[in-house]
């Protein structure tokens, strides 16, 4: 009796080492698949945001020099508005799924409030290009130029803050991914 005893304990107890050691294995794969959907994700967010960088910038000089105190005539002064507000679509899907599936949990701290910053600034940005919508709409540049111009130069000024933050925020992410998944980092 003692003899079984003791096997049925053996048993159980490696039977949970088991269970413990496929649990933490599940979550460590879960954790690595997380950090490169996180890597793709925010690599075609990164992306976006220097798609329009540049044409942002283009966009607050023109807005600078037609609001320039003193401009004689504010209506000659050309505004280059090609591309509408250059607004940025960021894609968030991995964050969410992360979340659903609490493989957040199983990512290193640090790395994930880095992760958690990104998507924090993300959302910050996006809900500024929201709030700007109402305004395209609201007032076109025939019934409101002068308002509808001073929105939007309020609202490129915003981004001259947010799209170097968010590009510098990335790359910090996007170097710490690479460190963290072993692979080289992308050009």
């Amino acid at each position: 009796i003692a003899l079984e005893v003791v096997l049925t304990s053996a048993g159980v107890f490696l039977g949970l080492m088991g269970e413990q050691w496929r649990q933490r294995s599940e979550e460590q794969a879960l954790a690595q698949e997380s950090l490169r959907r996180f890597r793709t994700e925010i690599a075609a967010n990164r992306k976006a945001v220097d798609a329009v960088k540049d044409y942002h910038a283009l966009l607050k000089g023109d807005l600078d020099a037609y609001f320039k105190p003193g401009n004689p005539s504010p209506s000659t002064t050309k505004v280059r508005m090609t591309r509408g507000v250059g607004p940025v679509f960021f894609e968030r899907a991995a964050w969410e799924l992360a979340r659903a599936t609490g493989a957040l949990a199983h990512i290193e701290t640090d790395l994930g409030f880095a992760l958690s910053r990104v998507y924090t600034v993300q959302q910050s940005y996006a809900a500024i290009q929201t709030a700007i919508v109402p305004t395209i709409y609201a007032r076109t540049g025939a019934q409101d130029s002068e308002g509808f111009l001073r929105s939007i130069h309020s609202y490129v000024g915003d981004l001259a803050y947010f799209d170097p933050t968010i590009l510098k925020q990335y790359d910090e992410v996007l170097t710490r991914l690479d460190r963290t998944l072993g692979e080289t980092p992308a050009p």
